[in-house]
């Protein structure tokens, strides 16, 4: 439960903080749409809304980076600047470390380890990341929750859910499902503190993934893990550089890789990691795939699944109208004024040209952006389930292609439909 004076009290800090950051950016916005022109004037307002949320803290940047992905319903560049969001947040420190580990172990110092480093070796918004070693001698990765991290949120999200409810009665959102959305953020968001269920989404993951090759996500130490503490595996020498210093050879098994698990997550299982930035997927020298952090992980049901299997399998051999039906029928309805056939046409067009260009030229971003204005411009809602796995998707592209830039994204993901939709249907 929410104490209603702290509540309050975030409240006027949120908004003196709010106004003191937006009310010069609306003026510069405006200056620069004068005299350089809307776009120049609406960019603007978007960097400035951005480092706001940098600057409201670890709540409003994880909320911003959910809301980075909702293309089908806000402006693609808000979008391209709510990307950049990072947990820009200073490790703890001594003390701070000792309380974190009596909230989770109920000492300072447990005894279930023979060593640790009180030293973070890592540091984000919702935890800290420790090493030790087990009395059997294997060498771990203890995720440990901040200490107040919950209530810090709780408040944020509750002044979020406020903020929402208020802007769902304006005529100018009256198309947009603002408090479904809120609802979805808010699920993503607290999602991260549950580390018992980020503990069994890696494990979920590490069995899924099994079957891919050169991919690596960290064995779980259950006995020693606690609701606030995950212990997994040590992987040494993690360094987001290493795929650059790789030859090229390596460097195009390591774009193959990441997108067959991927798609493997999106079309065989149905359970689909989410956020695979290069903050939570490395590469070793030994050509391995490593993946980490399972906060932010989605179930889709079977019925999502296979269509979103068939949305993409029609996609890679350019049936751009059974496309088309297939974001209509895994939509969440349609506006009072909708253009079901106009979207049909337009959003078939698109697949089959999409299908036509060159492996370079294709972009996922670019083909979903176009995607999203069409629903947008049609009436046609899409459904928030399926956002959060295409988000997966248009995550890891900057990866690949920097990785492989002639990496054909379509063509990968045929053989791994296949065993999706046609597997699953002779083991059933």
């Amino acid at each position: 439960m929410v104490g209603r004076p702290a509540l309050a009290a975030r409240a006027v800090w949120t908004v003196l903080l709010t106004v003191a950051v937006l009310g010069p950016a609306l003026l510069g916005g405006a200056a620069l749409a004068v005299t350089r022109g809307r776009e120049a004037g609406r960019r603007h307002l978007y960097r400035r809304s951005t480092i706001l949320l940098m600057r409201l803290g670890s709540t409003f940047v994880k909320a911003g980076q959910v809301l980075g992905t909702r293309r089908d319903l806000l402006p693609p560049e808000f979008c391209d600047e709510l990307s950049v969001l990072q947990d820009a947040v200073a490790p703890l420190d001594e003390a701070g470390t000792r309380r974190a580990f009596v909230e989770a172990y109920g000492v300072a110092e447990p005894d279930l380890f023979t060593e640790l480093d009180p030293r973070p070796v890592a540091s984000g918004s919702v935890a800290c990341v420790y090493r030790g070693r087990l009395p059997g001698g294997q060498e771990v990765a203890l995720k440990l929750r901040r200490p107040g991290v919950e209530r810090l949120m709780t408040l944020d999200l509750a002044l979020m859910r406020g903020g929402a409810a208020l802007m769902a009665r304006l005529p100018i959102f009256r198309d947009v499902p603002v408090n479904e959305v809120m609802r979805h953020m808010s699920e993503a968001v607290l999602g991260q503190l549950d580390f018992a269920r980020e503990a069994a989404s890696l494990r979920r993951l590490r069995a899924n993934l099994s079957t891919v090759p050169r991919v690596w996500v960290p064995l779980v130490h259950e006995a020693a893990s606690r609701p606030r503490c995950i212990v997994m595996e040590y992987i040494p020498d993690l360094d987001v550089d290493t795929a650059r210093r790789c030859p090229p050879a390596l460097r195009k098994r390591f774009a193959s890789s990441g997108l067959t698990a991927i798609y493997h997550m999106l079309f065989v299982d149905g359970f689909v990691h989410c956020d695979m930035h290069p903050g939570n997927l490395y590469f070793t020298r030994g050509g391995q795939i490593v993946v980490l952090d399972a906060g932010f992980s989605v179930q889709l049901s079977e019925q999502l699944r296979r269509l979103f299997a068939e949305f993409f399998l029609n996609m890679s051999i350019g049936r751009g109208r059974h496309c088309a039906e297939i974001v209509v029928r895994s939509g969440t309805g349609l506006r009072a004024d909708a253009d079901v056939e106009g979207f049909l046409v337009r959003m078939a067009d698109l697949v089959e040209r999409s299908h036509g260009l060159p492996a370079r030229e294709f972009s996922l971003i670019a083909f979903a952006g176009e995607m999203f204005d069409l629903q947008r411009r049609h009436g046609v809602h899409a459904a928030p389930e399926l956002i959060f796995p295409l988000l997966s998707l248009l995550v890891i592209e900057g990866t690949v292609r920097e990785l492989d830039p002639g990496m054909d994204f379509q063509e990968v993901a045929k053989p791994v439909l296949m065993r999706g939709l046609f597997g699953r249907r002779q083991a059933a």
